[in-house]
């Protein structure tokens, strides 16, 4: 019987983590209990281990069966790859068996060309809509699948924004979503020597290779050693049909935690954005609203999302972090995984899931990381010190912690002068996943865009790494290594204290003290000890 590489989500489950990945595994789990999951398929991780062993190639044993499932996921959802008539639009995304948040790539709004383009802007009566998925996609694969990198993409769409006189991607008109797109194809061919492809398989095929090769890209590599997950697991590919929050404002996406991931509080903890895609909410390109609002703008997909986190922690017995979009008020499931949480959270959501009778003691002391708890005894501000301190901005409390340290401006200059035994703080305006081993350098990291889902604090809040994130009131110079900030100029080397624990910034060094142990690290221990 020849290796079965491809599944479809009805036909997975949750214990095939090792081959599904955790994605393919979660998304096969919430397919059979029935929750809204817009539907595709799971190349296994099997199929990534082929690819290496045969070159970097995708064999024509794998190639088929994908063709085969492509055919399946059409009869699915009714759609056809590259049909003028109903098109079908998928997104691409890796999935490991160990989370790797923000660690490897995605493309969305794959299989449009010029012609499916111009059929969706007429069909929808949204071709405002329709232009900005394609303006999307050519950035994501060029970046992605050509690694022409992003930055030039950038700074066509701030050009664009400049030269309309308008500050929000959303403000920009179908017209100059276009122009756009034009201009990222010109972008593509001067970089590439070669068209944009129009070919939805072959846009699919390049898509999936770079997910396997992203297995191996520098900052995965970083992010496994620091993690101890072996390279030999490989990445599952999954393809799902797309869901789109960018329709409009009865449309959004959104990140979510069934318990705030930074306190354990019991209580839903994330955020949404209205007429964006999922890429937008974790870049930290706009600065999201608080998920209670998305209760406001869309009642009734709240309440059945209050449903489906209820469904999904009662099955799994834990916290989930999850990704949803809303589609003119319909909710999708995009995906769920337990979710990542400071160590203080990690103890409190322990001991609650115990006294709910969720889980027993033994399952909460294996819940928790070990070498997560020494990030408990983090330094402290000094509190009479602070009192004294003007408080010189504030912005969103991502991760718990003090820091105190010099200012730079890149990750690569954090690396250098931590190992010359200097203390600094990481300045960015957002940051990306390349950024890892700068912040893993760095006392603390202080971002001008993004919220608490963003890569900075997601990333900060595993490593224990204090991070205040979203802090727009700066006024960022990255050129000349400087930042205004109430009403003063910051240069690179200035001092600077962060408090990951109130989103507080404070000018100049404050003196930290060493932190006092709470109840439930007792009571943890004493599990431990029993056990």
């Amino acid at each position: 019987m020849a290796t079965k590489y491809v599944y479809l989500f009805s036909e997975g489950n949750a214990n095939m983590r090792e081959l599904l990945g955790g994605k393919g595994a979660n998304l096969a789990e919430m397919t059979n209990i029935g929750l809204p999951v817009p539907q595709g398929f799971t190349i296994t991780t099997e199929a990534c281990t082929q690819y290496y062993e045969d070159g970097q190639k995708i064999n024509d044993e794998i190639q088929a069966q994908i063709m085969e499932y492509i055919v399946k996921m059409e009869e699915i959802t009714g759609k056809k790859f590259g049909d003028l008539d109903n098109p079908l639009l998928v997104s691409v995304r890796s999935g490991a068996r160990a989370s790797m948040p923000g660690m490897m790539d995605t493309i969305l709004n794959l299989g449009l060309n010029e012609q499916v383009v111009e059929v969706m802007a007429q069909k929808s009566n949204n071709p405002r809509w329709a232009w900005d998925c394609y303006r999307r996609f050519i950035q994501m694969y060029s970046d992605v699948v050509m690694e022409v990198g992003k930055k030039y993409f950038e700074q066509l769409i701030d050009q664009m924004k400049e030269a309309r006189g308008v500050t929000q991607d959303v403000e920009l008109t179908a017209d100059d979503l276009k122009e756009l797109a034009g201009q990222f194809k010109a972008e593509y061919k001067s970089k590439i020597g070669a068209d944009f492809p129009t070919d939805p398989k072959e846009q699919l095929m390049g898509a999936i290779k770079a997910v396997f090769r992203s297995w191996d890209n520098p900052r995965a590599n970083v992010y496994r050693r620091d993690n101890d997950i072996p390279y030999s697991w490989g990445t599952a590919v999954n393809v799902q049909s797309m869901a789109f929050g960018n329709m409009g404002d009865d449309c959004g996406t959104g990140v979510a935690f069934t318990r705030n991931p930074a306190t354990g509080e019991k209580k839903l903890f994330g955020e949404f954005l209205t007429n964006a895609q999922g890429e937008d909410v974790v870049a930290g390109v706009r600065t999201p609203m608080p998920i209670a609002e998305m209760a406001e703008k869309f009642p009734e997909a709240f309440a059945q999302f209050e449903g489906v986190c209820k469904t999904l922690e009662d099955h799994y017995r834990d916290m989930q972090d999850m990704e949803f979009t809303v589609e003119h008020g319909k909710l999708f499931m995009l995906q769920t995984r337990n979710g990542k949480r400071t160590p203080a959270a990690a103890l409190k959501i322990a001991c609650d899931l115990v006294d709910e009778g969720m889980i027993d003691e033994k399952k909460a002391v294996a819940m928790i990381e070990p070498r997560s708890l020494d990030t408990l005894l983090h330094p402290q501000f000094d509190a009479e010190v602070l009192k004294k301190t003007p408080v010189i901005g504030s912005a969103l409390a991502a991760s718990p912690g003090a820091a105190s340290g010099k200012i730079v401006f890149t990750a690569e200059d954090a690396k250098e002068w931590a190992a010359r035994g200097e203390k600094v703080v990481l300045v960015r305006l957002e940051t990306s996943p390349e950024d890892i081993e700068g912040m893993k350098a760095a006392q603390g990291i202080l971002t001008v865009r993004g919220g608490m889902t963003s890569h900075a604090a997601v990333v900060a809040r595993g490593m224990g790494t204090c991070c205040v994130s979203g802090c727009s009131a700066i006024v960022m110079d990255e050129e000349n290594k400087q930042f205004e900030l109430a009403g003063k100029t910051f240069h690179e080397g200035d001092w600077l204290s962060l408090d990951g624990s109130t989103g507080k910034i404070y000018d100049g060094a404050i003196p930290t003290m060493d932190a006092s142990i709470g109840g439930e690290f007792g009571r943890v221990m004493a599990w431990c000890d029993k056990y």
